[in-house]
């Protein structure tokens, strides 16, 4: 089978060019690219692949504080409030009134469940098109090897 013309066109921008000896750089390199596939397939449903993580991390683990949100995303407070202003104002995620004064309560919201429910299909295939890009064996051990680095594995 023949890659497609965009591989194709990837394969000959990076042809020749040494991959980095930084670890930050590469990893970095490889998430934008990942971030990009996914991206990509979630357009459909108008959600970005942080989105999704988003949504899915409150579905899993129900209403959550800003600062519980972000530790479980590996995301900075200030990054992980930015990341919930487009959410909240199409009515994804609802924020309200924490266990205390200083913090907020985030909850997926009934609109936000349907948005993650009509994702599925298009997040299943862009998980099949990397293991089918990278190798379903190899995306378990680099799936596996990354959560070593951010402490989960």
């Amino acid at each position: 089978m023949s890659p497609s013309p965009r591989a194709a066109r990837r394969s000959e921008r990076t042809a020749g060019m040494a991959a980095s000896p930084c670890h930050c750089l590469a990893v970095r390199q490889a998430a934008r690219h990942v971030t990009q596939l996914y991206d990509r397939h979630l357009a459909a449903v108008g959600l970005r692949s942080t989105q999704y993580a988003v949504l899915a991390v409150l579905n899993r683990s129900g209403p959550l504080a800003v600062n519980e949100l972000a530790q479980q995303l590996v995301m900075d407070r200030t990054a992980t409030g930015r990341a919930l202003r487009p959410l909240e104002r199409e009515g994804l995620v609802h924020i309200g009134a924490g266990r205390d004064a200083r913090t907020r309560a985030l909850s997926l919201t009934a609109a936000g469940l349907e948005r993650l429910d009509a994702a599925r299909d298009p997040w299943s295939r862009a998980q099949a098109a990397f293991e089918a890009q990278y190798g379903p064996t190899e995306a378990d051990a680099l799936r596996l090897s990354l959560a070593r680095v951010v402490g989960r594995g």
